[in-house]
């Protein structure tokens, strides 16, 4: 009996250490930056965005989003990250709320405006790290009359309802895939596809978080392999079944 305890226990032991992720994505630390708010009250002028998710509410990122300036967007590289926010009472009293912090997720660019100073209207001009955020998100930490506030900021883990989802679009011989609701790093650094009857072929972003192949692979059951920013690398084998259609959204059981 005593035996089949231990065994029990060492085998327990075994499927927790491998359950734990030791590459798993960790908080960043403060930085200084600012934040204004945009979309409205109901966050409806939030939906689309230069990452291509498209209806957030959705593709499950809802009102707790925001636009990232130049410094910060990278060219799309950022589509998926997360981010705390808490208002800067100490630089700007009067418009915090103090002691409260949301996070949110980035999905959309805020494009500079060199026809403005950076410190008076331009807040998305280089090297200025801002957030253009959905109203109600920003309302969590700003008083509405503000406008404009002074926050801190860190980079922290995606916590994620459900898969890691691939919405097939393109025709033919271009398949261009959006891949979104990804945990952990949140953002996506490669990707390669494989059909059934190839092998791994390396994709290219397109814009935000698209990404495209050139092979045809209609007829084929689909699998992609990603790698997150932080360096982790996860396969989804056959998420696409061989009869997929162009337009169709396959969500994978596994997460980062």
């Amino acid at each position: 009996m005593a035996k089949l305890v231990l065994a029990m226990l060492l085998l327990l032991k075994s499927f927790c250490s491998s359950a734990i992720n030791v590459n798993a994505f960790t908080a960043s630390g403060w930085t200084k930056g600012h934040a204004t708010f945009y979309g409205g009250s109901d966050a409806s002028g939030t939906t689309g965005g230069a990452c291509g998710y498209g209806n957030l509410y959705s593709a499950g990122y809802g009102t707790a989003t925001a636009a990232l300036s130049t410094a910060l967007f990278n060219d799309g590289a950022a589509c998926g990250q997360c981010y705390r926010i808490t208002c800067d009472s100490q630089a700007d009293p009067r418009w915090c709320i103090k002691g409260s912090s949301v996070t949110i997720t980035a999905t959309n660019f805020c494009p500079p405006n060199f026809a403005l100073p950076n410190n008076n209207g331009g807040w998305c001009n280089p090297p200025l790290q801002h957030f253009d955020m959905a109203q109600p998100a920003w309302e969590k930490i700003g008083i509405y009359r503000g406008g404009i506030i002074p926050v801190l900021f860190q980079r922290v883990p995606c916590q994620k309802q459900g898969g890691v989802r691939f919405t097939v679009n393109g025709r033919d011989y271009f398949e261009l895939v959006l891949i979104s609701n990804v945990a952990g790093a949140g953002s996506i650094q490669s990707v390669s596809i494989k059909g059934s009857k190839t092998g791994w072929m390396t994709m290219s972003r397109n814009w935000g978080a698209n990404w495209q192949s050139n092979a045809y692979l209609n007829g084929q059951s689909l699998s992609f392999r990603v790698t997150t920013t932080d360096g982790v690398t996860r396969s989804f084998t056959d998420i696409a079944p061989a009869n997929w259609a162009f337009g169709q959204t396959f969500s994978s059981s596994v997460q980062f």
